[in-house]
């Protein structure tokens, strides 16, 4: 069996010169690469003691609601503003070239609740802040935050320091 890296598309000069995409869509193409990646994701979650899944549109459902199932866990979806049908709670953060909002629906996590995030990447960190802050601001306790890929030249860990963060691949650059 391959190593997870190798079913990971590497393109340079992609969305500009000298980054390297590393495109997450080889992985899910290929029925290995797929169970693979949510195995070793899964994996890092066995001595973790937690109440739900969640995911952010639209990667982290992909990798978030198979781990759920295969753990008998409930998946929490947090979506792009306006996506959700009842009354939610957002949150405005940064991105490299903008702004964007998330939201969650205001009933999804009760007070107390452990929390786990799912998510395909991990780059400035950005958007996995934002989903600290939603699911904190409802009053769950994130235990853990799990990445397929890391890009650890953007130093997104800073972000989520004091959190317990994983991830399958680390690339060094960004």
């Amino acid at each position: 069996m391959k190593k997870i890296e190798e079913y990971v598309r590497s393109i340079p000069d992609f969305p500009e010169k000298g980054i390297i995409f590393r495109d997450v869509t080889s992985v899910l193409q290929d029925a290995d690469g797929l169970a693979l990646a949510i195995d070793l994701m899964q994996e890092k979650l066995k001595d973790i003691e937690f109440d739900v899944v969640v995911g952010p549109e639209s990667r982290g459902f992909i990798f978030g609601v198979p781990i759920a199932y295969n753990l008998h866990k409930p998946f929490i979806p947090i979506r792009k503003k306006g996506k959700l049908p009842c009354e939610t709670v957002s949150i405005q953060y940064e991105l490299e070239y903008g702004a964007a909002e998330l939201e969650i629906h205001r009933d999804a996590i009760s007070p107390g609740q452990r929390v786990v995030i799912i998510d395909d990447l991990i780059a400035t960190g950005g958007t996995n802040e934002a989903m600290v802050k939603l699911i904190e601001g409802l009053g769950g306790k994130v235990v853990k935050t799990v990445f397929l890929m890391e890009l650890a030249g953007l130093k997104g860990r800073e972000k989520l320091e004091g959190y317990d963060v994983e991830s399958v691949i680390a690339y060094p650059g960004k």
